[in-house]
């Protein structure tokens, strides 16, 4: 154990050698080739696993994304040279923290950099699917609209429904904020409740039992991480405790959701619509969920903007810095701490 923390926490003499394994901003990979001895994907061809093996046997610092799968086989085979997961993102269930912490190698990651980001596409599928959004731009592209009706392409208000939050960290929190201005009444589940300041600022009531949550919410979102307790949380029988003609949010990941129920769901006319930005099997999504008229799918766009991607890779830099220097990053993932 001794020996595993001298190499996490090792001072680098000279630049260290930096894999990235996506294409990030020019800026970002500018300032990176300025410090370090920086190998960089400008193709942004997600590497194979082949190729993430050789790439942990040949440096000092690894940059994924959550695209790739660092698991204790990969972690195993890593060169002792390697004492950093620099991680691209916030979410750290795509790597394993307990394999990194038994063999020394720290792990960091960029919080809070996003938050905004996926809060706002959160929002706009809060707001599009009981308002059916995507069925009314398909049906203008398509020719078909025949102009203003009284009782055509009727949707669901907003103000007074119940919008029920599974996860209650910072992105959830931003979702509140933004929820309350639509009237929404808001009910959250959490490991454990929000200081009652929070609350009152949120205007939200904790609900213990996340089953209640689910039958209460006329608008369902998630927003907690992918974990072993986690993974397929909203199955069939979830699916079917919530009211009918619910709405359903995904911004989180897509492996909290059992995709046949969810489908089934939407088939059944159980629920009048979904909201996804994330799929278990991406890049693929099931054709039905292309077919439905109210699935708003988008590309796993949540913390696509310029300005929180250039942020998200300052916070790399930064903490790639403080550990060659042999300080403590700012962004240490403290699960791998040894």
């Amino acid at each position: 154990m001794d020996s595993a923390h001298n190499r996490s926490s090792r001072r680098v003499e000279g630049s260290p050698r930096v894999i990235v394994t996506r294409h990030l901003m020019p800026s970002v990979e500018a300032r990176m080739g300025e410090l370090f001895d920086a190998v960089l994907n400008v193709g942004d061809e997600p590497l194979t696993r082949d190729q993430l093996s050789a790439a942990m046997q040949d440096c000092d610092v690894l940059v994924p994304t959550v695209t790739d799968r660092i698991d204790a086989e990969l972690i195993a085979g890593a060169s002792d040279r390697l004492g950093l997961i620099a991680n691209f993102g916030a979410g750290t269930d795509h790597i394993d923290l307990k394999a990194a912490r038994d063999r020394g190698i720290m792990v960091t990651n960029t919080p809070g950099v996003f938050t905004d980001d996926t809060a706002d596409i959160t929002m706009e599928m809060i707001i599009g699917v009981p308002r059916r959004v995507r069925e009314g731009v398909a049906l203008v592209r398509s020719g078909e609209w025949t102009g203003w009706a009284p009782s055509r392409m009727l949707g669901r208000q907003l103000g007074g429904k119940v919008l029920g939050i599974v996860g209650m960290g910072r992105i959830g929190q931003a979702v509140a904020h933004r929820a309350r201005a639509f009237g929404l009444e808001i009910a959250y589940h959490n490991r454990k409740p929000l200081p009652r300041a929070l609350e009152s600022m949120f205007g939200a009531r904790y609900v213990e039992n996340v089953d209640d949550l689910i039958a209460a919410a006329d608008i369902l979102t998630l927003h907690c991480p992918a974990t072993a307790s986690t993974i397929g949380f909203m199955d069939a029988r979830r699916f079917g405790l919530m009211p009918e003609g619910a709405s359903f949010i995904n911004t989180a990941r897509g492996e909290l959701v059992d995709q046949e129920a969810l489908i089934a769901a939407l088939e059944s006319g159980k629920l009048a619509g979904a909201g996804l930005d994330v799929y278990p099997d991406e890049p693929q999504v099931d054709p039905r969920l292309l077919a439905h008229p109210n699935v708003m799918t988008l590309p796993h766009i949540g913390s696509a903007t310029r300005e929180g991607r250039e942020a998200s890779g300052a916070k790399v830099i930064a903490n790639i810095r403080f550990w060659a220097d042999g300080h403590r990053p700012p962004d240490q993932v403290l699960d791998a701490l040894v």
